[in-house]
């Protein structure tokens, strides 16, 4: 686990629009890191309406419905979340490794940043640590996207 997050840079978002895709698989999970996000995107002034979110089944259908998002709405940054537990076969590997590799690509497509808010764990108690307990992700997730989405709009204009 890395100790070492950068420090948090303060990112006025009034003005930012978010799109959030988030897996049904793992739900509690999964809607504690959503809550966390919005916490931390109200903090920084981004309003509900300023907020996109759409649900999927799982972390493997998160990467075609960020595309289809950036394509239907007009956002700055996209968050996808989800949340993936080790099991008995590879399978959990699989689902991870594509939804970050899908979804990296289709932010570049896009050319707007995504962030891949995918939780890996080993197993449910890594998990319930990062999405609902002391280790909060679902801010850290919040944070980058509110600095990603001020520097394409800084290196935009």
């Amino acid at each position: 686990m890395s100790l070492d997050s950068p420090s948090t840079l303060v990112v006025e978002g009034a003005t930012l629009k978010v799109g959030v895709v988030a897996a049904r698989y793992n739900q509690r999970l999964v809607d504690g890191l959503l809550s966390r996000v919005r916490a931390v995107l109200a903090d920084a002034g981004v309003g509900d309406e300023n907020v996109s979110v759409v649900r999927v089944p799982g972390s493997g259908e998160l990467p075609f419905a960020m595309q289809q998002l950036l394509a239907a709405r007009e956002v700055d940054v996209g968050i996808a979340l989800g949340v993936v537990i080790k099991g008995g076969t590879m399978h959990d590997q699989l689902v991870a490794e594509g939804a970050q590799n899908g979804l990296v690509r289709v932010g570049l497509d896009a050319r707007t940043p995504v962030i891949v808010g995918i939780v890996a764990a080993n197993n449910i108690e890594q998990a319930e640590a990062r999405c609902v307990g002391d280790i909060n992700r679902g801010a850290e997730f919040a944070r980058a996207a509110l600095e990603m989405a001020a520097l394409k709009n800084q290196l935009s204009s």
